[in-house]
């Protein structure tokens, strides 16, 4: 397996993987369609994606990871949110997603970030050294799913602002 950095003639099958990889996902109203390749999308169109790797095998593109820029509490900047991170659906399960998570974190951490927070599953994040952490917050998220990892001894505290490319709707 091949984990690179997105190139333009990787767009088309990025959104492709975020949407199948979401399409029917419990987190989603039944029926709902996936917005994660449209906040992948935007993210892109404002030059806020501070990562964007894909996973190839065999020249197929069976994964995505991406991480963005966001504000946390008072310690305002230097802050990035992972996510969404998307396996086609017949290779998950496989540790595409663990290698895109843990290779995003070490490429995150040569480039001097304070650390990473998520929204997500504890059971999967927490193999990383994601934890809940009292007073890290996400609006309208129930906290047992707001994550961080710092890189220093300095906790994430407060509310976590993430870029207003997910702030979108399932249309």
């Amino acid at each position: 397996m091949l984990l690179k950095d997105e190139l333009p003639n990787d767009v088309d099958r990025i959104s492709q993987i975020q949407y199948a990889a979401f399409k029917g996902h419990p987190m989603h109203k039944p029926g709902a369609e996936p917005t994660e390749h449209r906040i992948v999308e935007r993210l892109r169109a404002s030059n806020a994606l501070s990562l964007s790797l894909l996973a190839e095998e065999n020249g197929e593109a069976i994964g995505h990871i991406a991480m963005s820029p966001a504000i946390v509490g008072e310690a305002g900047q230097g802050w990035y949110l992972l996510g969404p991170v998307g396996v086609i659906p017949s290779r998950q399960g496989a540790g595409i997603g663990s290698a895109l998570v843990r290779e995003a974190l070490q490429q995150m951490r040569k480039k001097g970030a304070k650390g990473v927070v998520l929204v997500g599953d504890p059971e999967f994040y927490t193999r990383f050294g994601f934890k809940g952490i009292a007073g890290l917050t996400y609006a309208g998220v129930p906290d047992q799913f707001v994550l961080g990892l710092s890189f220093s001894d300095k906790e994430p505290q407060g509310e976590i602002i993430a870029h207003d490319a997910f702030n979108v709707s399932s249309e």
